[in-house]
């Protein structure tokens, strides 16, 4: 049976100006993918963004991208922009990539995950540092029994680009990003990389979070890219109440009873997009650092070593991430590549590697958001749905 992709490059349109917007651009065209033209704002914002990428087009309104009849979506807009485009996206027949959060609630997200699934598109959230060749590295070493039986794991996630108590950004309002900030936008990401790599689920958590200014500009400032807000929402001199986190630290009990703790940060001095983490074995333990992903840390009783990436050893999902030899260093666009390239192949193949994270991932991120943002609200422990 034709998949009706058959001796043509795919067809994709991008959702979004900002800086990860571009990430996607770039990325869809590394893959091998069309991109048709972008859609901001508004039609002065799209065409600017489009000649900045070499875009053949700037999209007026959705409806304008939908009825182009891309085979993919790109939705990389504020978060509470997400559920309706991914929702109108989905009716359309199209396959789609949407960034995390993938909605403000659980409720949005399940409707997604539903909607998807009836509609029969490919439907994908970028959980792109699964795609570090030395995190299918360590993850193939637990499946495989070498660190054990799991006794605890631990991290964190730490930036600096809100340090700043003039810093802003659409994220402080919570009518834009949800009642979560700083995790929605980072611990996502730390929590879905844990449970993949381990296997383990957390099911309950305690949290504490911290607002560390009580008010930043209303007008958004520079994003975390360092780039200014070419039309920003609000005068400058504007400032507006915050309430969503800065920081937040997180313990978790995993299904089997074990402990995970997290700190997240987007006010810690010097550190620009630390994830870190450290899964404790019985019979080992092993660490990444997304700042240094080339390598990754190994040890046991018996001592320690770093193991660098290396195509020609290591575990076969390592291997096939790993597109140049070793020394030839991969990093952060290369797994973004890796995780559009996987979402192509599952929209031309029917097919979805493995590890490719779906809207049902991001659904269970936002199980997980919004027992970490209950449980400090409460002060108690909360169970993860």
């Amino acid at each position: 049976m034709s998949s009706g992709y058959e001796g043509r490059r795919l067809r994709v349109a991008v959702v979004g100006t900002g800086m990860i917007a571009g990430v996607h651009a770039r990325a869809a065209r590394a893959s091998g993918a069309e991109v048709l033209g972008v859609l901001g704002r508004n039609a002065a914002r799209s065409e600017q963004v489009a000649a900045q990428l070499d875009l053949p087009r700037g999209y007026a309104s959705l409806d304008e991208v939908i009825a182009d009849a891309p085979d993919v979506v790109h939705i990389c807009t504020p978060n509470d922009q997400h559920h309706p485009q991914a929702l109108a996206v989905i009716a359309a027949g199209i396959n789609v990539v949407c960034e995390k959060p993938l909605a403000i609630d659980p409720a949005q997200a399940a409707e997604l995950v539903a909607a998807a699934a009836e509609a029969g598109v490919v439907a994908t959230v970028p959980f792109v540092y699964r795609y570090h060749p030395m995190v299918r590295e360590i993850r193939a070493r637990i499946a495989d029994g070498e660190l054990g039986r799991l006794l605890a794991v631990h991290g964190h996630y730490l930036q600096d680009w809100m340090l700043d108590e003039d810093a802003s950004s659409w994220r402080v309002d919570p009518t834009s990003s949800g009642l979560s900030r700083a995790f929605a936008d980072i611990g996502s990401h730390w929590c879905d990389l844990v449970e993949f790599v381990t296997g383990e689920r957390f099911a309950s958590v305690s949290a504490a979070t911290d607002i560390v200014y009580p008010t930043r500009p209303a007008a958004s400032g520079p994003s975390f890219s360092g780039s200014p807000d070419p039309d920003p929402v609000a005068d400058a001199a504007e400032r507006a109440e915050v309430t969503t986190e800065d920081t937040a630290v997180a313990t978790f009990r995993t299904t089997t009873g074990r402990i995970g703790n997290v700190v997240i940060s987007q006010v810690a001095s010097g550190r620009k997009n630390r994830l870190w983490f450290e899964v404790d074995g019985t019979r080992g333990s092993a660490a990444f650092d997304q700042e240094q992903p080339e390598s990754a840390w190994f040890g046991n009783e018996r001592g320690a070593q770093i193991v660098v990436r290396d195509p020609s050893q290591g575990y076969p999902d390592q291997r096939r991430l790993a597109i140049v030899p070793a020394g030839h260093p991969q990093g952060y666009l290369d797994a973004f590549a890796a995780f559009v390239a996987d979402t192509y192949t599952a929209v031309r193949t029917g097919v979805a590697p493995d590890g490719l994270p779906t809207f049902a991932d991001g659904a269970r991120s936002a199980d997980i958001i919004e027992a970490v943002i209950g449980s400090a609200a409460e002060t108690t422990w909360r169970e993860i749905r």
